[in-house]
């Protein structure tokens, strides 16, 4: 595309041939591979000199914009690959920080970009609105309600239900009946009001004849959900991402709770309008990968 721009503006091959500093047979052998690949003539002998042909024309009008781009690619790549370049802030819920980033982060930095990383976690609906208004680039967590994705555009990458998780011993693990049936008699840790899998769970409950939990405490927090759990009769309610390790070290245990009706999609979510930086581009193909390799298919 650039040796058919330099011809067309000096409307000469002996010329452009100067400019480029190739030969005038490459320059032709060049413009005849463009011409065999658009199946049109591009230019046409005029006399003792050539003019553009009205493919051409139209031709040029496109290659003109592509070179610009592709320079306006190369020039972002090489500044967002600079020291100072800003960092890629993702917003990632729990269940994503304790899963799938941290394997993530070890792909990304051994691409040795030297571009920062800055990953911020808490609640959906806080990290959307920071999404929403530039603090962040990148949302990887559960797909919002339609309501809440307007301007966001939503890949998915795999989907995960909440499990209903207590530590080894704990007295419903050898019950044979139903485990809502006492379920209001333990603490129950729930996730918050403006936590997206929230509403799962709460149809879950009065789907299953819970109503009220006296014992109910709200939270959000891996640690203090792992800690308080761990050391108490205490059942906790929670994306299966976030404690995946500790159900397979043993440290903690799932009920026997059908939870499929939570599953729900988990992915990157973007504003939609915004094209992605290049370290943003990267880091997005290692969570791919992260989750390709972590998450079990089906």
């Amino acid at each position: 595309m650039h040796t058919f721009l330099e011809v067309a503006r000096q409307k000469s091959v002996v010329k452009a041939a100067e400019l480029l500093h190739v030969s005038q047979p490459a320059v032709t052998k060049t413009i005849r591979e463009l011409e065999e690949a658009l199946g049109v003539a591009v230019f046409e002998r005029e006399g003792r000199g050539i003019r553009i042909t009205r493919y051409g024309e139209v031709f040029l009008r496109h290659a003109g914009a592509a070179i610009t781009a592709l320079r306006q690619g190369l020039d972002s790549v090489s500044q967002e690959l600079s020291d100072a370049a800003p960092p890629v802030r993702v917003g990632a819920l729990p269940t994503v920080s304790t899963r799938i980033m941290p394997r993530a982060m070890t792909l990304f930095l051994q691409e040795e970009t030297g571009s920062r990383i800055k990953i911020v976690t808490g609640e959906n609906a806080v990290l959307l609105e920071q999404l929403r208004v530039g603090d962040l680039d990148l949302v990887v967590g559960r797909l919002a309600a339609p309501e809440k994705m307007t301007g966001f555009s939503f890949e998915h990458l795999y989907s995960e239900q909440v499990v209903f998780t207590v530590r080894p011993g704990h007295p419903l693990l050898a019950t044979g009946g139903s485990v809502f049936e006492t379920l209001e008699q333990y603490p129950v840790l729930m996730p918050t009001r403006g936590s997206v899998i929230r509403p799962y769970v709460e149809q879950l409950l009065i789907a299953n004849g819970v109503g009220r939990l006296p014992l109910q405490v709200e939270t959000v927090s891996h640690a203090f959900g792992r800690a308080f759990t761990r050391s108490s009769d205490a059942v906790w309610i929670i994306s299966q991402g976030v404690i995946s390790d500790d159900l397979a070290e043993g440290l903690l245990s799932a009920l026997p709770v059908d939870t499929s009706e939570t599953k729900g999609p988990v992915g990157l979510t973007l504003k939609a309008d915004i094209p992605p930086s290049a370290p943003q581009a990267m880091l997005m193909q290692t969570i791919r990968q992260a989750a390709e390799e972590i998450v079990p298919r089906g």
